[in-house]
């Protein structure tokens, strides 16, 4: 595929993979690097001549549980194009990190298995994307086990999902009986090869549908089978278009099994084809309302996550910066909104845990900004100082939870570690204005697991989070007088969040509910912008 002559950020495709847990995302990621030579082995991550072992699931607890909690950036290059591919949590308790992930992607892969077709997370990320007009490309994974009918796939993603479905693959059986796919536009039968799967980097091998070879992969009665399916898709569903799929009204969708690397390159193929590059990010800019263009000459981009001790041999903490515009040199000085400058001297780009010093990134790009405590989700950078990107919504916690110590003389250090890992935005730390408890606000309980499991492993704490007597939290904003009133008559619910923005920690619902009654004069919020006041 060409670009135009825009520049090197016409090269840029960023997308996202999201999928319901089990559904085979972090496999088809690791495959996707393998296809592309991002990577040698499954699991491997091999850059600029060493062997360093990684995963994109580089936790811990990612690798004992087999999920996905953190949100990993990679980078390669197909097709003339360069591909940052943002690696999304599967777990709900995680839903804020994927919310800001896909802050920064230009477009999505939907993962889904064949043998449940949408469930419950998919649809939540959907509507994520839905409000972003991301365009989606769906992948039907684990066609090599018993599946659902194609023609049900596609219904349950239509009705479910509201979104028009474009076929661009038919499959020939599921399970023992899966041979392959029909390409339908070209009439090309793709050869499944079985357990042993794929070639890295290589596509099925292809048959024409009327070249008499076929007929030593499908006998008569599967090809009858399968032309009637596709006949029946080409009649029922639209053919695909382009601009539909960029304003997200319709999916193109493919078969495949990432376990056997089946189909991966072309999924791979697919999003060179269609997925959009970087695209007009709304900002304000000196106060006012405009859209921040990818060609636009000034550097500018937003912090979308922050993640502390990605190497534990070193304490250190990488900013996620996503480039909206410019052409970004290393060296260079960009400033927060806040007027601060800051010296970008050592970016990086990333390959799963291993990084490369990036010494230009264009928009689009990923990089990450080394910094102790500079930068916060949420943060944006420009050369003037003057844009100001938003949608990078703190939520109200689902669940609170008190920090004990089992050494109270570590009390600094704990204050330390989790403001640390509060600053990353998957969890909220609440300081109650009387007592001197911590109070971690998360959306699930994983999240404390995951949390109490870093602050043993990376800061050597011994911490329990145990229940508290509140149920959730809301931000408060009003006067500073009607603020402070209600705070006298609520002294012991009455906390302070990373920002310092007074919160209100209820006992239950129906005490914000009753609480909203008897002070009108005082706003209780369910959201907060990241890094904005109320």
């Amino acid at each position: 595929m060409t670009t135009d002559n825009a520049g090197e950020w016409a090269r840029r495709r960023t997308f996202a993979i999201i999928s319901h847990p089990d559904a085979g995302k972090t496999t088809l990621t690791e495959n996707i690097l393998l296809a592309s030579g991002a990577i040698h082995l499954a699991g491997q991550v091999r850059a600029r001549g060493e062997n360093r072992r990684t995963r994109s699931d580089w936790m811990k607890i990612e690798r004992d549980r087999g999920i996905s909690v953190s949100a990993s950036v990679m980078t390669f290059e197909h097709s003339g194009l360069r591909f940052n591919l943002l690696d999304t949590p599967g777990h709900e308790d995680f839903s804020e990190d994927t919310y800001r992930t896909l802050t920064a992607a230009d477009s999505a892969v939907m993962v889904l298995d064949a043998a449940r077709g949408v469930e419950p997370r998919t649809l939540k990320l959907v509507e994520v994307c839905r409000l972003r007009d991301i365009p989606i490309l769906t992948f039907i994974n684990k066609m090599d086990r018993e599946a659902m009918e194609p023609e049900a796939l596609l219904d349950d993603i239509q009705d479910k999902l509201a979104l028009d479905v474009s076929p661009m693959q038919w499959p020939s059986g599921s399970g023992r009986r899966f041979k392959g796919v029909m390409d339908v536009r070209s009439n090309e039968f793709l050869v499944y090869p079985g357990v042993e799967g794929i070639e890295p980097g290589k596509a099925a091998k292809r048959i024409a549908l009327d070249d008499k070879q076929i007929g030593s992969v499908l006998p008569d009665d599967e090809m009858a089978e399968l032309m009637e399916g596709a006949e029946m898709a080409r009649e029922v569903c639209p053919p695909f278009n382009d601009q539909s799929y960029r304003e997200g009204h319709l999916t193109p969708v493919y078969f495949g099994s990432a376990l056997r690397r089946y189909g991966v390159r072309e999924l791979i193929d697919a999003l060179a084809e269609f997925a959009p590059g970087p695209q007009p990010e709304p900002a304000l800019i000196k106060g006012s309302e405009a859209a921040v263009d990818p060609a636009s000459k000034e550097v500018s981009g937003f912090i979308f996550k922050v993640q502390a001790n990605m190497d534990p041999n070193h304490r250190d903490r990488i900013a996620f910066l996503r480039l909206a515009s410019g052409e970004f040199k290393r060296g260079m000085k960009l400033k927060a909104e806040t007027g601060k400058a800051i010296t970008i001297s050592s970016p990086v780009m990333f390959f799963a845990q291993d990084r490369e010093i990036a010494d230009e990134a264009y928009a689009g790009d990923v990089i990450g900004v080394p910094n102790h405590g500079v930068l916060r989700v949420g943060d944006s950078l420009s050369e003037s100082g003057n844009i100001r990107f938003s949608g990078f919504p703190n939520f109200a916690p689902e669940m609170l939870r008190r920090a004990r110590l089992k050494d109270p003389l570590k009390a600094k250090h704990l204050k330390k570690a989790l403001e640390s890992l509060a600053e990353e935005g998957v969890t909220q730390l609440f300081r109650p204005v009387i007592g001197g408890d911590f109070i971690v606000g998360a959306v699930g309980q994983l999240q404390f697991e995951v949390m109490q499991e870093r602050v043993s492993a990376e800061y050597g704490l011994d911490v329990t989070f145990e229940p508290a007597p509140y149920e959730t939290a809301r931000w408060l904003s009003g006067t500073e007088a009607d603020i402070e009133a209600f705070g006298d008559r609520h002294k012991s619910a009455i906390a302070e969040d990373i920002d310092g923005d007074p919160v209100f920690l209820a006992k239950s619902q129906w005490e914000v509910g009753y609480s909203e009654e008897k002070w009108p004069k005082v706003k209780f919020h369910r959201t907060k912008e990241r890094g904005q006041g109320l």
